[in-house]
């Protein structure tokens, strides 16, 4: 029977908490510098030193007829805060976490919000309210009035775990009129299931993930298990593996590092001291170049023509080292592209190397149409110095696409545009590393580093690579495994994770470790060495037959 009731007006509430989708920190002293991929942001003043940090966030589409009765902004702390003054300014909205520096940050409006932290803080909460009044893009500079000390912030680098990094809050209200249904509902639905399936499906999915993506387990990771049962022991190469013309080993994993990172040491001694000390040559030295530099370099090619110590080189090159990777596309380091092509033919023959043009290049992808840093941008510039150089006859190089496999990165919805083409990629590389202190950043193993899955779920990277290539080799052109600096922690349990992680992992063929007792922001630790059973750990893991793998040409 229809109802009678007249309409009455009912108001309804709702928060919704953004994670911030750009943040990073600057440095007064390091004007030029990018801080976009820290997984910290730092605000204060040490030692001469200022850093600012910047969070921008996006609410997206608010209910209809909703209107923002406030804002908050939380900013999960990394330890105790400086019991001083901690002010947000509004910015412009026109900066992106992989381009932000001192130089070209945006300038802050002169009102501003601030809070007092107690050193007994988690989260600095800041009420943005006067500011953020409508759905929409927002950006903030944070600041300390400190000039002894500096403040450090979870940033989305951190992880999925249950720190979080910067959010926003908006709360809204919405007023809309209300009634009673008229005709309610006289019966349940006619043809309600009266059982479940009489069979279950006969065959499980494709391509289930292999790990759990956030949260760092308790208890070391499993994987699901495989179509086939892995070997109960570590593989070994069989007599005889070597390389083939585009460098894939017939058998075994091929071994490499980049030795010496974010050091003054010559990275060919680097090098050799590092394959003195863990007992076996590098059968991949990785090396880095940028813009209009000639390479390989003598002592590069040195490396890899001593017969005693075979060794390929893995070159890396920021092509569009001062430009954009859309101009690199149209043409206009062209010229680059032909010197460097004339200079490799004239110096190092047809002996093969690997190419990788420009790694790890989500953390420089600028979405924005015309910014010429888009992902399909970076694919362009990628098989226009391919064709280019082939064009010129340098027909020694194996091509390398090397992510950063980040879930942050793999939840974008441009990431699948990134990838150049079959065509012009001959393996797919991946730069990713895992902490081995519980609960931090990206704690885990060996398969951690292959398996991490997009933010929100979806296939693991190495599911990814061979579900969509499955004719290409996997390298892990950079992998390590860290602690912070003033904390050591055995690596020893993570390093026994390799052989039998590369046995359920056979499309990968070369593994190359980053070796440096102290990153780029000073912060963490990925020598072998960092504690004496670490070394010992990663010397049974570097004796292992899988490796013994002859560099044919």
């Amino acid at each position: 029977m229809a109802g009678t009731a007249e309409a009455a007006a009912t108001t309804t509430t709702g928060t919704v908490a953004k994670s911030a989708t750009d943040d990073a920190y600057t440095s007064s002293t390091r004007r030029s510098t990018n801080f976009g991929s820290a997984d910290k942001l730092v605000v204060g003043k040490a030692d001469g030193e200022t850093r600012l940090s910047y969070v921008k966030f996006a609410t997206g589409a608010l209910p209809t007829g909703a209107v923002v009765k406030g804002a908050q902004l939380r900013l999960p702390l990394n330890g105790k805060p400086i019991a001083a003054t901690f002010s947000v300014q509004p910015v412009s909205t026109a900066w992106t976490e992989s381009k932000i520096t001192a130089a070209n940050a945006p300038a802050a409006s002169s009102t501003a919000a601030s809070v007092k932290p107690a050193t007994t803080d988690t989260v600095l909460k800041v009420d943005v309210s006067k500011w953020v009044t409508k759905a929409g893009t927002y950006a903030f500079v944070l600041k300390s009035a400190s000039t002894t000390d500096v403040t450090r912030l979870y940033s989305t680098e951190y992880g999925n775990d249950t720190t979080g990094g910067p959010q926003l809050e908006v709360t809204w209200s919405r007023t809309e009129p209300t009634k009673p249904p008229t005709t309610p509902p006289t019966k349940p639905p006619t043809t309600p299931p009266t059982k479940p399936p009489t069979t279950p499906p006969t065959t499980p999915p494709t391509t289930p993930p292999t790990k759990p993506p956030t949260t760092p387990p308790t208890t070391p990771p499993t994987t699901a298990p495989p179509t086939t049962t892995p070997p109960t022991t570590p593989p070994t190469a069989a007599p005889g593996c070597v390389t083939d013309a585009l460098l894939v080993p017939s058998c075994g994993v091929l071994w490499g590092a980049a030795a010496g990172g974010f050091t003054s040491a010559p990275r060919d001694q680097a090098l050799k001291d590092w394959e003195a000390k863990t007992g076996r040559t590098a059968a991949i030295f990785h090396t880095y170049h940028k813009g209009d530099e000639q390479f390989p370099t003598k002592s590069e090619i040195a490396m890899t023509q001593d017969p005693a110590h075979p060794r390929v080189l893995l070159l890396n090159w920021k092509v569009a080292y001062g430009t954009t990777w859309a101009k690199v596309a149209a043409g206009q380091q062209d010229t680059r592209i032909d010197n460097w092509a004339k200079y490799v033919k004239a110096n190092y023959g047809t002996q093969k190397f690997y190419l990788a043009l420009h790694h790890e290049p989500e953390n420089d992808v600028n979405p924005t149409a015309g910014s010429g840093m888009t992902a399909k941008d970076y694919a362009n510039m990628y098989r226009h110095v391919i064709t280019r150089l082939k064009a010129d006859g340098v027909t020694n190089a194996v091509n390398v696409v090397a992510y950063m496999g980040n879930e942050k990165w793999m939840a974008q919805s441009w990431w699948k545009d990134l990838y150049p083409g079959d065509d012009v990629v001959d393996w797919i590389g991946l730069d990713s590393y895992v902490s081995v202190e519980k609960g931090y950043y990206h704690y885990g193993d060996f398969g951690d580093i292959l398996d991490r899955q997009p933010t929100g779920g979806g296939q693991g990277w190495y599911d990814w690579a061979v579900a969509n290539h499955p004719s290409k080799p996997v390298m892990l052109a950079e992998w390590g495994m860290y602690h912070r600096v003033a904390y050591p922690t055995d690596k020893t349990a993570a390093f026994n994770t390799v052989l039998p992680e590369l046995a359920t992992h056979p499309q990968v063929k070369a593994i190359v470790y980053f070796d440096t007792a102290s990153d780029n922001e000073g912060d963490r630790n990925i020598a072998v060495d960092s504690t004496p059973a670490s070394l010992t750990a990663f010397k049974q893991v570097a004796a292992n037959k899988i490796f013994d793998v002859k560099i044919t040409q």
